[in-house]
Formats: structure tokens, C-alpha cells, sequence
């Protein structure tokens, strides 16, 4: 029978650096061809829209559909099914808001890993929400940090922000009173960014001598977080899977700018394979869009941590977020 488990039984089970290392297994199972996704399937209806992505993983043994589906003024509900590949039972239903806010920040650890920055280490950050802390928080188990600084448009979210994960992690994070502010001279940037919006929110013209820029918050065609300049500038472009050059805003823009040529960009699977190098210098953009593959990977830890010790079902399941 299959279990079910909401996001209080999630919260916490799987730290940032096991979450890093869980894709990077992940990865290298796709490398070697052994996994199978799907693209990202969206059906808009009226007041919200669905969005449905398929993953296989033939080495861990296990599959996973993710659906997560958005109603006006009500907000996102996300929901992960796991089954095991060899007889396609289903093992377990999971709320897949805390997953996907931890594989995302996974993602941008697995970029980072590759990344050699030279100390002291900055991080500027756009966005104050779950998905900008777990940013952060990723960021944090690859490099020393010396010092951040956020920005978001609400002043008492990004300054609870500023103290919630200075106090996490135990470097001072500071409320920027702009984007720019925030971003510039900083050797890593990240947007996440709920901002939905055509125009970017992040300008390349500004960020100088960064070395990482992770950009996470945009998944849809019609939004950019980044102008063209950022890719225009970068020695490396990196995405999750061949998939993502198609579907996110930014990487159709720059195809038809003509500023991501092919020699350019790389998956994270070719970088976690070894089959593209990361240059010694220069910027390195990694946008983000998500896999089912990602989702697989942490929900199958889960359901081995949790399942199997009989957790009751939980009433958070996709709860509203």
C-alpha cells in the first residue's frame, strides 16, 4: 500500500549537502544513459494552469511524475508520486512543495561544485522567499561565504530575510535597497525572484567580476530574470537538461540574439560526467527550470528515510503554498 507523507513529515529528513550529493548520483545515471524524462507538459484552463513532468531512473530503480498545478488567487499545489520501475507499483505520494524547493537550491549546489571562486566568497541574492533561502542555503554547503546581501521588493521580507539566515548560517546577510544594489561586486549571484515579468530583473552591465550566476526563478517562456548581456558575457551556460535551452524565456531569447551558441552550454549531467569542463575564468550562468529526474532523486530518499517506518498519513499533502 502505497504511503503517504505531507510536507511536516518532510521538513528537515534530507539535509543540503545529502540533497547535492543525491542529484550528483542522479546525474551520473543520466550521463550514462540509464534514465529517461519527459518535457514539461502544460495544459492552461480557465483560472490556473497544470503542469506534468515524468522521470525514470533505471539504476536507483524507481519512477515519478510530478504535477503541480496553479489557481488564481489561491496559490501552487504540488504533488510527487514515486513508483518502483520493475513493476510499476505505486510506493508512495509525497507533497512536492518541499522537494521542489530543496532540489532547486540542490541544483545551483551541484553548479557551484564545479565552480572555483576565489575567497573571500560574496553572494548576492534577489528574491526572499523559500526557494531564495534554500538558494542561499546551497550556496553556503560548497563555498566559505563571507558576507551576502538580498533584495526584494517587500522591505520586511527582505529584512527577515537578512536576519532569519544570518542567523542560520552564521554570516551577515544584509537588506540591499535595490537589485543592483544587492548583485553588485559580488562573486556569486542568484535570482529567485517571483517577479513575472518579460523584462529582467537582473542586468548583466551590473554584476562586474561574478564568477557563479544561478538564476532559478523564472520557468516560463514568456519571463526573463536575466538580460542578454549575462549570457552574451558568460565563458559557460549551464541548464539542467537539453530540455530547459527550449523552454525557459531567457535561453529562447538568446538563441534568437545569437548569443548561445552550442560550443557555449553544457548540461549539469555533462558537467557532473566530465564531458564539458568548466573554464578556470570568466562567468558561468546556470538556469534553473527543474527535471522530474530531480524530483525522483530526493523523493526516493525520502520514501526509503520515511516509508518503510510506517509515517501516518499526513494532512498537509499539496497543501496551498
Amino acid at each position: 500500500m502505497a504511503v503517504t507523507l505531507g510536507r511536516s513529515a518532510l521538513e528537515g529528513a534530507i539535509a543540503m549537502s545529502e540533497a547535492i550529493d543525491l542529484l550528483e548520483d542522479m546525474l551520473r545515471h543520466e550521463a550514462s544513459g540509464r534514465t529517461a524524462t519527459s518535457p514539461k507538459y502544460v495544459t492552461d484552463f480557465k483560472g490556473g494552469s497544470m503542469r506534468i513532468l515524468f522521470a525514470a531512473d533505471y539504476e536507483a530503480g524507481y519512477c515519478a511524475t510530478k504535477a503541480y498545478h496553479v489557481i488564481q488567487g489561491a496559490g501552487v499545489r504540488y504533488i510527487v508520486t514515486l513508483y518502483r520501475h520493475s513493476d510499476g507499483e505505486v510506493l508512495a505520494i509525497l507533497d512536492g512543495s518541499v522537494i521542489t524547493d530543496l532540489r532547486t537550491g540542490a541544483a545551483s549546489g551541484v553548479a557551484a561544485r564545479r565552480v572555483a571562486v576565489s575567497e573571500p566568497v560574496s553572494v548576492g541574492v534577489v528574491g526572499s522567499g523559500n526557494q531564495a533561502r534554500m538558494q542561499l542555503e546551497s550556496i553556503a554547503a560548497v563555498y566559505r561565504i563571507a558576507t551576502a546581501a538580498v533584495y526584494s521588493p517587500t522591505q520586511e521580507n527582505r529584512e527577515a530575510f537578512a536576519s532569519d539566515m544570518s542567523a542560520k548560517l552564521g554570516f551577515p546577510v544584509q537588506a540591499a535597497a535595490s537589485a543592483q544594489d544587492a548583485v553588485h561586486g559580488r562573486s556569486v549571484v542568484v535570482t529567485a525572484s517571483n517577479a513575472r515579468t518579460p523584462e529582467p530583473i537582473v542586468l548583466g552591465a551590473w554584476l562586474g567580476e561574478c564568477r557563479l550566476l544561478c538564476a532559478v526563478g523564472n520557468t516560463r517562456a514568456q519571463f526573463s530574470e536575466l538580460d542578454m548581456q549575462c549570457f552574451a558575457d558568460a565563458a559557460l551556460i549551464v541548464a539542467d537538461t537539453e530540455h530547459a535551452f527550449h523552454e525557459a524565456g531567457e535561453f529562447r531569447r538568446a538563441s534568437e540574439a545569437g548569443v548561445l551558441p552550442a560550443v557555449n552550454r553544457a548540461t549539469l549531467a555533462q558537467l557532473v560526467s566530465g564531458a564539458v569542463r568548466v573554464p578556470r575564468e570568466g562567468l558561468v550562468v546556470f538556469k534553473s527550470v527543474g527535471s522530474a529526474l530531480q524530483d525522483l532523486a530526493l523523493a526516493s530518499r525520502y520514501y526509503e528515510r520515511l516509508g518503510e517506518r510506517g509515517v501516518p498519513t499526513a494532512p498537509d499533502l499539496g497543501r496551498v503554498r
